[in-house]
């Protein structure tokens, strides 16, 4: 149930933040080659938008089997090698994802503590750098919900 509420929420979020930010860029141009005045903030928000689509978007493209792989090697190999070396790759992405989450948290904490904010919201700069490490831990319990899958699924080396 809370997997379902999960993935229905950051599928909403995704789109609904994608929908904000192009109306955003939209009006941006509207007032700059329309009413030759531009808002100072709209690019900023854009940009900040834009991160945490891509930090939530890492989560959900996990979720969709949607990441990059190479698999010139994996396709030469036995299936039983095969299967090892998927194991290995989701333990390396999830170390990895684990390092981002207590890196990233490190640096948004650094920023809220030293209160240094955006320039033309003013805006606490943690906030935007909080993506990273939210991103990351979202991205790290999805890739255990693979782990999980990995062991339950089949073992003819064909991993999902």
């Amino acid at each position: 149930m809370i997997g379902k509420i999960w993935n229905r929420l950051e599928e909403i979020l995704l789109v609904f933040s994608l929908a904000f930010t192009v109306g955003l860029i939209f009006i941006q141009i509207l007032m700059r080659y329309v009413f030759q005045n531009s808002l100072s903030w709209s690019e900023e928000l854009a940009r900040y938008l834009f991160l945490w689509q891509i930090w939530l978007g890492a989560s959900f493209a996990v979720k969709e089997h949607a990441h990059l792989r190479i698999e010139a090697l994996i396709d030469n190999v036995s299936p039983r090698a095969r299967r090892a070396m998927a194991f290995c790759a989701l333990l390396a992405w999830f170390a990895f994802s684990l390092f981002l989450a207590v890196k990233g948290s490190e640096l948004a904490l650094l920023l809220l503590k030293r209160g240094q904010v955006s320039p033309a919201m003013r805006m606490p700069m943690a906030y935007a750098y909080a993506s990273v490490p939210v991103g990351s831990t979202l991205m790290a319990i999805r890739l255990v919900e693979e782990m999980i899958r990995f062991f339950r699924g089949p073992r003819t080396g064909e991993v999902s």
